[in-house]
C-alpha cells in the first residue's frame, strides 16, 4: 500500500501538470507517426491514450511515457502498405503476446550486455533524430514560423526562472496559441497535419482470417515490433532511471508494454512503446509518478474529444520549439569529453551507435551494431597472451579462449627449453573453452615428443572442470 502510494500520489501536482504538457506534445506526434505508417490520424492518437493509460497500471517504470512511436512507425509501412490496417492491429495483438512473453522469461537481462558507449550514442541519436524530425515543420515555411519557435524558445529557458509551480513549456503552449489566434497570424497548426474524429475508441476483433497464412503474414512484422520496441522502451526506463537516480522492474515494464500493445490493437491503435522525447518532457516537467503517465492519456482524449476545435488550432511552431528543447535536453553533452578521454574504441563504438541509428532511422540496427562492436573491441582486447619465463617455470598471462590459443602455441613451438622438465604456471590465466583446452594439449603433446615433461600448475576449479570433461575427448581425436 505505501509502495502503491509513492508510485501514484506523492507528486499529484507536478504529475498533473507534467501529464497536460505531455498530453499536448503527443497529439502532433502521434498524427506524424501514423502518417509516416500509412494510417488515419486517429490509428496513433488512440494508440498514445491506451498505451499510456494501461502502461500507468502495468509498466514498470513510474514517470516514463510510452504512445505511438516514430521508430515502431517505420516498420509497420510494408505492412499496412500491402495488407492494410486490420492486418496491422492483428500484428499489434501478436506484438504484444511476443513481449508479454519477453516479460515472464526475463529478457530484460540484456540490458546488462548493452555497454555505457551504446547508450551514450544511442541517447544523443535519438536527440539528433528528435531535432531532425522538427526541421520539416519550421525550415523554408514562413518569417513568422521562425518568430514563433524563437520566442517559444526564449519562454522555456526563462520562464522557470521566475515561475516554478507551471511548467514552461504549458505556459508557452496557451500564451502563444492564444496569441496566433488572436493575432491571425498565418501558421501551421495541428489541424494541417490530419483531421481529429471527436469519438472514443470502440472494442473490435481485426478483421483477417484466423489461419496459419495470417500468421505468417504478420509474425515478422510482430517479431520486429516487439523487439524493437521493448529495447526502446528498456533503454529509455534506463535514461529515466539516471535521471531520477531511481530503480525501475524492467521485466515488469516488458510485461506492461506487451499487455498495452494488445489491448490497443484492439481499439483500433497502433503498436507504441516508450518515448525518450516524452519522458523528458515528463520528468523536466516535475513528473515522476504512474499518475503523470494516466493523466497524459486520458487528458490527450479530453483534448480530442472536448476540445478538439482548438486542438487543431496550436501552432506547430509552439510544439517545434518544445521539441527542439528535448532535443537538446536530451543530448548527452559530456559526450564530445567522453570522446576526447574514453578509450578509442569506446569513442568508435559510440559514433558508430550514433551513425547507423541516424542513417537507418532505426534504434534497433544503432544499438546491435554497437553491440557486436563492443564484443568484437573486448574479444581482441581479451586475446593477447603474454608468457614469462622463471627458470623452468612458464607463467602464462592471460585468457585462453578460441582467439588466443594461437598465441600460447606459437610461444611453444619456438621457444628454446633446456632441460627434459618444466612447469606451465596458470595462475594468472584462466581457460574457457574446448579451445583453449585443445591448446594445451597439443603444447603437452608438442613437448613430449621432444622429450619433455610437462606438469601444468597453479590451475583454478573452473580451468580444471572445463580441462577434466574435455581432455579425454580432445586427446583421443
Amino acid at each position: 500500500m505505501q509502495n502503491l502510494k509513492q508510485q501514484w500520489f506523492s507528486n499529484i501536482r507536478g504529475d498533473i501538470l507534467a501529464g497536460i504538457v505531455v498530453a499536448l506534445a503527443l497529439i502532433p506526434e502521434a498524427i506524424a507517426f501514423s502518417i509516416i505508417a500509412g494510417v488515419d490520424p486517429m490509428v496513433g492518437l488512440y494508440a498514445s491514450f491506451i498505451i499510456a493509460v494501461v502502461i500507468a497500471f502495468t509498466g514498470g517504470r513510474p514517470g516514463m511515457i510510452s504512445a505511438a512511436t516514430g521508430a515502431m512507425a517505420l516498420l509497420m509501412v510494408p505492412l499496412v502498405r500491402d495488407y492494410g490496417l486490420d492486418y496491422l492491429l492483428a500484428a499489434t495483438i501478436l506484438t504484444g503476446v511476443i513481449q508479454i512473453l519477453f516479460g515472464v522469461f526475463k529478457v530484460a537481462k540484456i540490458m546488462k550486455f548493452i555497454p555505457n558507449a551504446v547508450m551514450i550514442g544511442f541517447v544523443n541519436a535519438l536527440a539528433i533524430m528528435i531535432f531532425t524530425s522538427q526541421l520539416a515543420h519550421f525550415i523554408g515555411i514562413s518569417t513568422m514560423t521562425y518568430v514563433f519557435v524563437a520566442v517559444t524558445l526564449i519562454l522555456l529557458y526563462t520562464l522557470p526562472r521566475f515561475i516554478k509551480v507551471v511548467p514552461a513549456p504549458l505556459i508557452a503552449l496557451v500564451v502563444l496559441t492564444a496569441i496566433s489566434i488572436f493575432s491571425g497570424a498565418e501558421l501551421r497548426t495541428v489541424g494541417d497535419l490530419g483531421s481529429i474524429t471527436q469519438s472514443l475508441p470502440s472494442f473490435f476483433i481485426p478483421d483477417v482470417p484466423f489461419n496459419l497464412e495470417t500468421l505468417k503474414i504478420i509474425f515478422p512484422y510482430s517479431l520486429s515490433l516487439a523487439i524493437v520496441g521493448l529495447l526502446e522502451s528498456l533503454l529509455t526506463a534506463q535514461i529515466v532511471d539516471d535521471m531520477t537516480v531511481t530503480e525501475s522492474n524492467k521485466n515488469r515494464e516488458a510485461r506492461g508494454q506487451g499487455i498495452a500493445n494488445m489491448i490497443t490493437g484492439f481499439f483500433g491503435g497502433m503498436a507504441g512503446c516508450a518515448m525518450i522525447g516524452q519522458s523528458v518532457i515528463n520528468v523536466k516537467s516535475g513528473g515522476r509518478g504512474r499518475l503523470s503517465t494516466f493523466i497524459a492519456g486520458v487528458f490527450l482524449m479530453f483534448l480530442i474529444i472536448v476540445l478538439g476545435d482548438l486542438v487543431v488550432q496550436i501552432p506547430m511552431p509552439v510544439l517545434v520549439g518544445i521539441m527542439i528543447m528535448v532535443s537538446i535536453g536530451t543530448f548527452d553533452w559530456s559526450s564530445f569529453k567522453y570522446l576526447a578521454k574514453a578509450p578509442r574504441t569506446d569513442a568508435i563504438v559510440m559514433l558508430a551507435t550514433v551513425g547507423i541509428v541516424v542513417y537507418t532511422h532505426d534504434l534497433s540496427k544503432g544499438v546491435l551494431v554497437g553491440v557486436l562492436l563492443s564484443a568484437v573491441f573486448f574479444v581482441i582486447k581479451i586475446s593477447t597472451v603474454k608468457i614469462t619465463q622463471e627458470g623452468n617455470r612458464f607463467i602464462v598471462n592471460g585468457q585462453l579462449f578460441f582467439a588466443s590459443t594461437d598465441g600460447f602455441v606459437n610461444y611453444f613451438k619456438k621457444v628454446e627449453i633446456e632441460g627434459k622438465y618444466i612447469q606451465i604456471d596458470f595462475s594468472n590465466s584462466q581457460i574457457w573453452d574446448d579451445s583453449g583446452v585443445g591448446a594445451v594439449v597439443k603444447v603437452m603433446d608438442l613437448l613430449r615428443e621432444k622429450g619433455i615433461d610437462v606438469e601444468l600448475v597453479e590451475i583454478d576449479a573452473s580451468s580444471k572442470k572445463i580441462m577434466d570433461k574435455l581432455n579425454g575427448i580432445l586427446s583421443s581425436h
